[in-house]
């Protein structure tokens, strides 16, 4: 085994610290900047020092050993991209704000990539001209850019990360899910090594567009994502992705709608209140501006409106609240007392618990009235049905009816069944066994490279720091030398022989420094194993602690030497 280097922290550019930052608001944030591991440059922008780009090279690793070993072809494309690709499909426009533009010195619009869709469609259509080219497999591991409103949670949201995007081009629809199925097996013995928790859920397409679409999640109360679990079966999907079937009532023998004088209120709360209902017998009706026009939402009134939906079903479009000056030269629209029945020029979505059959008290269209036994389908006709309601625990399970499990997550991976919707954008075809062109079909497959360091991170802390998985850590052993010189000495001498023997060594031989805060920084950083060269050092005895259980044990060096390199 070819000899590992030894890093001595005498010479390490990190410092660690006692107090956690004052903006870190997640325990990753904390820990990552405390230990040495990075350092913050500019809002949403990080440095990465020594022991932390060692952790990260990890998990590139990892996630390039698995791509090559489904045939991935590793290439490196610009992150500065030109315009015209972009507008061709539409996510110039579309990304909006979070896409960093940019002008070159001659006025030509570019764009600092956050993912590379058009630009891998760009290449196969320069290198690919032949059914015999294809299915190919290319991938990427690439700083990308997003220009987030308010960067948080140290590399957890950044403005800038390093991320693996894959994209798989075949012939067939039969070929592209085959390599979606390669992608998703990879994705999970990436996320099994890098020792992660993670659950498999089904998710919405966004910008990226396609069909099918699957996030990898790892449960952390740091997440921003939201996802549902069912304890009975193996249902699983973000809440942003839960659809329900539209199950029409029998509202045959509900009388016929009615005016009800209800004064002063204008919220569901009020009008339960004073009608003595529960707020699930009230249909709470939001109005949105879809690039300028009024829609309403319809929901029952003990629910909240999904804004996050309601944007993606409209998606490219702008969605956004009404102001009270939107009501300003609409008699029709009665601020606190909008019903769904005599709307005009109103488009009007429905969740789909707002079924045909269904009845409910509604606003009247006029101040101080309400309509009671108002059904839909009868009294109202809803233009579209979409699953907009934010998703509570105890949701019944599309699936199998038991109630849900909510939990936060954060997503660290991405796979998307995108169609031709880029090559049809950009053209891709290639000439088939027949001699005719044929469209080529598309997969795009992300992992957060940087995000995984901080789900890790997140995952696996304890109270008294971090805590990697070995094929993750910075270094295989923590090696300190409590402080005088026959203990230091033995500590670099069993550090020189671990590291002969192809063992990764990281040790404190730093003068001038306590054993408590030695031992203290060992915690903190988190190697699986540490060794310490203390009391007994003239003994030729040293101890062995595992960072993760604690467990400590007294062992002569050449025990020591066996153990950790056995």
């Amino acid at each position: 085994m070819a000899n590992a280097p030894v890093q001595r922290m005498s010479q390490l550019m990190a410092k660690t610290l006692r107090d956690d930052p004052a903006d870190a608001e997640v325990l990753s944030h904390k820990l990552l900047v405390r230990a040495g591991y990075v350092r913050r440059t500019a809002a949403g922008v990080w440095t990465w020092l020594p022991l932390g780009k060692k952790v990260l090279a990890n998990v590139e690793r990892i996630v390039r050993e698995e791509m090559d070993a489904i045939g991935g072809q590793e290439v490196l494309l610009p992150a500065l991209l030109p315009r015209e690709p972009y507008e061709a499909t539409g996510r110039w426009d579309e990304y909006g704000a979070e896409l960093f533009r940019l002008k070159d010195r001659k006025g030509g619009d570019y764009l600092l990539g956050p993912t590379h869709e058009e630009i891998f469609t760009l290449l196969v259509n320069d290198q690919a001209s032949s059914y015999k080219d294809l299915p190919v497999i290319l991938y990427q591991i690439q700083t990308k850019f997003r220009d987030e409103a308010r960067p948080r949670a140290g590399i957890l949201r950044g403005r800038e990360f390093l991320m693996k995007d894959s994209y798989s081009f075949d012939l067939t629809d039969e070929g592209l899910a085959e390599s979606y199925a390669l992608h998703r097996q990879a994705y999970q013995r990436v996320f099994e090594r890098l020792g992660l928790d993670y659950r498999i859920c089904a998710a919405t397409a966004g910008a990226m567009g396609g069909s099918k679409s699957e996030e990898f999640l790892a449960p952390a109360a740091a997440g921003e994502d939201t996802f549902a679990d069912c304890p009975n079966c193996d249902f699983a999907a973000n809440t942003e992705a839960i659809t329900y079937e539209l199950t029409p009532a029998d509202g045959s023998g509900v009388p016929a709608a009615e005016e009800i004088p209800t004064p002063d209120t204008p919220t569901i709360e009020t009008l339960a209140a004073s009608l003595g209902v529960p707020a699930s017998a009230t249909l709470k009706n939001l109005l949105v501006k879809v690039d300028g026009e009024i829609v309403a939402v319809g929901v029952p009134g003990d629910r909240e409106v999904d804004l996050g939906k309601v944007e993606a079903h409209f998606a490219p479009a702008a969605v956004e609240l009404v102001t009270a000056e939107d009501f300003e030269g609409r008699p029709d629209l009665v601020r606190g007392y909008v019903g769904p029945q005599g709307l005009e020029k109103v488009r009007y979505l429905a969740d789909p618990r707002v079924a045909p059959g269904t009845s409910w008290i509604t606003g009247a269209n006029k101040e101080g009235l309400h309509a009671k036994n108002v059904v839909a389908g009868r009294d109202f006709e809803v233009d579209a049905y979409v699953d907009v309601v934010v998703v509570q625990e105890g949701d019944p399970c599309p699936r199998c009816g038991t109630g849900l499990k909510l939990d936060r997550a954060i997503e660290i991976g991405h796979i998307f069944q995108l169609g031709r919707k880029y090559a049809d954008a950009l053209k891709l075809d290639v000439l088939g066994q027949n001699g005719k062109p044929v469209r080529v079909t598309m997969g795009s497959y992300g992992i957060g490279v940087s995000r995984a360091v901080a789900a890790l991170a997140e995952q696996t802390a304890d109270e008294q720091g971090l805590c990697w998985p070995a094929e993750v850590a910075p270094a295989d052993v923590h090696v300190v030398a409590a402080g005088k010189a026959v203990q230091t000495e033995l500590a670099l001498d069993i550090s020189g022989r671990l590291a002969a023997a192809g063992v990764r060594v990281l040790v404190d031989d730093r003068a001038g420094v306590s054993p408590g805060v030695k031992f203290t920084d060992a915690e903190l950083m988190g190697v699986p194993r540490i060794l310490v060269a203390g009391r007994r050092s003239a003994e030729g005895v040293v101890e062995l602690k595992d960072r993760r259980t604690g467990e400590r044990e007294e062992l002569t060096v050449d025990e020591a030497l066996a153990r950790l390199t056995a």
